[in-house]
């Protein structure tokens, strides 16, 4: 290489950054917890993460500074949230990429349980994962609603599916239509994308999910059942 040329990318030092920022266990904690799509007090995610409110305060104004968070203020709470779902996809995959044997087992019958729940529904920011997430996927594809030849993109009969069900799709924005989102419990791609959001908003708004406590876990009610079984063909068994 000659004298005085350098064969740094630019992007090198930004990359750097970012990585710094996931690096350390209690953001890392943060922005698991924010996966669910809400904003959080301030206070909410110090207890979460089992640090102080100074400490937390300090992990949450360099995520902020990073980028990967947005805040805002009602009073005297702080709210925080994922700046948007690309930072929400960065986190999935990143987690998605974690061998299952490298996770901490649960501690207690509690975790696991709550383990559990959250590997057979959960949201992922703002569409449905997990074996749920996995199902409907499926059932979009087999009925030809939703393709995957060369990732994933919502047919001519998906699109007219969504506008029978009355559930408007965002096309105004940069967030692709539909998108591939590696499951982490799954290790399969679920529905993402401006669709997957509308579908899982969709779903709540009629009742056919519901939330376990204040996480990301999300069950399925009977009215589910009998609504992604009529009409994706879904198993019931899937959705239990």
């Amino acid at each position: 290489m000659l004298e005085g040329m350098t064969s740094k990318d630019p992007r090198a030092g930004a990359l750097a950054r970012l990585a710094a920022l996931v690096a350390d266990e209690t953001r890392a904690a943060c922005l698991l917890a924010l996966l669910d799509g809400r904003a959080w007090t301030a206070g909410e995610l110090a207890r979460h993460c089992g640090v102080a409110a100074s400490t937390l305060s300090e992990h949450l104004g360099k995520l902020v500074g990073g980028g990967l968070l947005t805040e805002e203020r009602q009073g005297r709470h702080r709210y925080v949230r994922l700046a948007d779902a690309r930072v929400a996809q960065l986190v999935e995959d990143l987690t998605a990429h974690i061998a299952p044997d490298a996770a901490e087992p649960p501690r207690g019958l509690r975790q696991s349980g709550a383990d559990s729940a959250m590997a057979r529904g959960r949201t992922c920011y703002d569409h449905l994962a997990g074996r749920l997430g996995i199902a409907v996927t499926d059932g979009l594809t087999a009925r030809g609603f939703l393709g995957q030849d060369t990732g994933f993109a919502l047919t001519t009969a998906g699109l007219d599916w969504f506008g029978a069900l009355g559930v408007e799709l965002d096309r105004r924005g940069r967030r692709p239509l539909a998108r591939a989102c590696l499951d982490w419990t799954e290790r399969r791609p679920h529905l993402a994308g401006a669709a997957g959001a509308a579908l899982c908003r969709h779903a709540l708004d009629q009742g056919w999910c519901v939330r376990i406590g204040s996480g990301r876990a999300v069950k399925v009610t009977e009215g589910g059942v009998r609504a992604l079984t009529g009409l994706l063909g879904v198993d019931a068994v899937a959705l239990r």
